[in-house]
């Protein structure tokens, strides 16, 4: 069985959202402090002895949640149609570092989004 490495990175972002239709506080405007860990595997290393560099992996997770940072995501796509719960908050992150990540070595594995200190989703896809 061939070996595989795991980068992790941990970043964060303010953010103010409301849930649509949902029975509770939570459908009033309010913010979170969002945790954001990003894991990255990779099945070989490059010629410097990295599967990624991590100021890759930083770079292109900042430069996407900046457009969230200190706003309110109903007010941004995808989260004007879909509720920006923290399960499709963490969806969409997995998905659009995908898109810049993925190589034929390298996958975005996992994204683990933290709502508070108590309370977390991970969401990945399983591959074949």
């Amino acid at each position: 069985m061939a070996g595989r490495y795991t980068m992790k990175i941990i970043t964060d972002f303010a953010a103010a959202h409301l849930l649509r239709d949902y029975p509770g506080e939570c459908s009033r405007l309010h913010g979170h402090n969002w945790k954001v860990e990003v894991e990255i595997n990779a099945q070989a290393l490059d010629n410097v002895g990295m599967g990624v560099d991590f100021k890759v992996i930083k770079k292109f997770t900042k430069d996407y949640l900046d457009k969230w940072d200190h706003r309110h995501l109903n007010e941004i796509p995808p989260f004007d149609e879909i509720n920006p719960t923290a399960e499709n908050i963490s969806a969409t992150i997995y998905q659009a570092l995908g898109k810049e990540l993925n190589s034929d070595n390298v996958k975005v594995s996992a994204v683990t989004l933290w709502e508070t200190e108590r309370a977390c989703v991970t969401y990945r896809e399983d591959r074949d």
